[in-house]
């Protein structure tokens, strides 16, 4: 009998915390809106997840990844932990897509990547975001998008592109194209950059790097075989002699963990918060 008490005990418990569990969701879930055109190409959306009555709220932009061919703004771990916690926070959380390749190669979406952001620094008063505070962000491909436009910000005036406060860039191996291609790499990178080297050239935030770049955090995997760290390591160092803020966070994260776990609680977590406080935004 009294190993049946307890028993019953135990699953009332449990579906006590199941059911606490689904009522907080339910509280801390975003208001959302979905599939915002920002240009004319279907692929040319994103969506925003707002908090609670926003007010002058800072504003986060996340560009997916999938080998500049693949991957989608509502995918899980592009944005489920991140905006879990920064949404609570009081950030308004956007995630963008664009063209893929072959429909537009990097260069192309590297501009959609500017006109998206441009919209949103357009229209954040009307979202209750403040324009003044914006950190893009990308992981893998997007990395690299998000990467190529912030080294050069100038180059995309022309999509009604504003200054930002700053970038995280997420595990990215092609900081310098040149180098990436010139070494073993994976097949894919033959297939999206060619065997131009003026191509790998345009598409190298490494030289692309001028003195108008915004502040950056690349954070990069010690754990992946074709080591980002070492290729990230140069455009920091080029970064400082331009006078220009670039820091890089080691991970011991796999690829897919370091997209994954960002907002987690976690020290790579705080890590990547401490430079978003550090550009003046309360995280």
């Amino acid at each position: 009998m009294r190993f049946l008490i307890g028993l019953l005990l135990a699953a009332f418990s449990l579906e006590a915390g199941i059911l606490r569990d689904i009522l907080q969701n339910r509280s801390t879930q975003p208001n959302q809106l979905t599939d915002i055109s920002y240009g004319e190409d279907k692929k040319q959306r994103l969506d925003v997840y707002l908090p609670t009555n926003p007010q002058n709220a800072p504003i986060i932009v996340m560009v997916h990844g999938g080998a500049w061919k693949m991957g989608d703004k509502k995918s899980q771990n592009v944005v489920y932990n991140k905006m879990n916690r920064w949404v609570s926070k009081g950030v308004i959380f956007v995630s963008l897509n664009y063209r893929l390749y072959p429909k537009a190669a990097p260069q192309q979406q590297s501009e959609d990547v500017a006109q998206g952001v441009a919209y949103v620094q357009r229209n954040a008063r009307e979202w209750g975001g403040d324009s003044q505070k914006i950190v893009l962000m990308g992981h893998s491909a997007g990395a690299h998008l998000v990467s190529l436009v912030s080294a050069n910000p100038k180059k995309y005036s022309a999509f009604g592109l504003q200054k930002w406060l700053g970038t995280v860039s997420l595990d990215t191996a092609t900081m310098d194209l040149v180098q990436t291609m010139e070494k073993k790499h994976y097949d894919f990178y033959d297939d999206v950059f060619g065997n131009d080297k003026n191509g790998w050239i345009e598409n190298s935030p490494y030289y692309q790097l001028e003195r108008s770049a915004s502040p950056m955090l690349l954070v990069c995997s010690t754990l992946r075989e074709d080591k980002p760290c070492e290729n990230s390591k140069p455009f920091v160092t080029k970064g400082s002699s331009l006078g220009i803020r670039v820091e890089m966070s080691e991970q011991p994260l796999t690829h897919g963990e370091i997209n994954d776990d960002l907002g987690k609680s976690n020290v790579y977590t705080q890590r990547v918060e401490q430079f978003i406080r550090s550009l003046g935004i309360d995280i």
